[in-house]
């Protein structure tokens, strides 16, 4: 996964520094931002933001602000680089939620090694799932709204178990942790297996996939043909063969549920059909409560148009 890497300034003095200190580095991509066309670069949810301030004619403060109120960038870590280093100077722009302030002239080797450490920490704590290593919600959401930007044809999937509650009041979470980190693997070998996409965790048991284009039925059936394939080694071998457990309910009557299977409702987003990520959960919901309805593992795609 490439590392965008906006650099505010009104020079360009900046940029031509960092790739050169990151040539070697491919996982990286600069790109110069003047400041008039802040409002416009933080659509793009970029990894890292990095404000020349010696560069730039605005306010650093006010820039700093700018960015911690844009909704899509309020944990987009964000070093400052100026020659003002008073404490009093640094102390204001520390106030503002800003990671760090590295103090001109700077040490490459510093600065190097910072841009990549903060880099390594955003993807650990903001992108993964301590359980699956897939990305959480708030890079799901980016990646969402990129593809909507970019106005292309794709597909959203989003993968939910059925009958799992039961199955963690019997088994225990540990052994549903085992479901769930098997789920993920098996999401990720059949988008693979696809071409390519984006994976993410969603919480629990629900898992979201996005890929380009439209015809994505294989994903779909790869899933469920090797779920249903593997899901009883989870279970003891009465409750695999009678396909079905039993667990008391809260006025302590036992009900039978049936051995878990995977729904997988998918909302085809063809360019210009959506214009928010709102529009694509109101209609995921109604795919999801269809497919849901449905006994054993199943799929339900929308190629509604707009």
């Amino acid at each position: 996964m490439v590392n965008e890497v906006y650099i505010i300034d009104d020079d360009d003095t900046s940029i031509v520094i960092f790739r050169e200190l990151f040539r070697d580095d491919k996982e990286y991509r600069f790109i110069s931002v003047k400041t008039k066309q802040i409002d416009i670069a933080l659509k793009s949810i970029p990894s890292l933001i990095i404000i020349n301030e010696d560069a730039i004619d605005r306010d650093v403060i006010e820039i700093c602000r700018k960015i911690r109120k844009d909704e899509n960038n309020t944990i987009t870590p964000v070093i400052v680089v100026s020659s003002n280093g008073s404490r009093e100077h640094r102390l204001k722009i520390l106030h503002e939620s800003i990671e760090y302030f590295i103090k001109k002239p700077v040490d490459e080797g510093y600065l190097y090694y910072t841009v990549k450490n903060l880099s390594r920490l955003l993807s650990t704590n903001r992108r993964m799932s301590p359980l699956t290593g897939l990305p959480g919600n708030v890079q799901i959401q980016a990646e969402l709204k990129k593809n909507l930007l970019k106005q292309i044809d794709f597909s959203v999937l989003y993968f939910d178990l059925d009958n799992f509650k039961a199955y963690n009041d019997v088994y225990g979470f540990l052994k549903g942790d085992e479901i769930i980190k098997y789920t993920a693997d098996l999401i990720l070998k059949a988008i693979h297996n696809y071409g390519g996409g984006f994976v993410g965790h969603i919480g629990g048991d629900d898992f979201i996939a996005v890929v380009e284009g439209t015809d994505v039925e294989r994903i779909c059936q790869e899933v469920i043909f090797y779920f249903d394939h593997s899901i009883k080694k989870f279970y003891n071998e009465k409750d695999s063969e009678e396909g079905y457990i039993e667990v008391a309910n809260r006025k302590g009557i036992i009900e039978k549920f049936p051995i878990t299977s995977i729904s997988i409702a998918v909302v085809v987003a063809e360019a210009g059909r959506f214009n928010n990520v709102l529009e694509i959960g109101d209609v995921s919901a109604q795919v999801k409560h269809a497919v849901k309805a449905v006994m054993g593992s199943s799929y339900s795609i929308d190629r509604r148009k707009k």
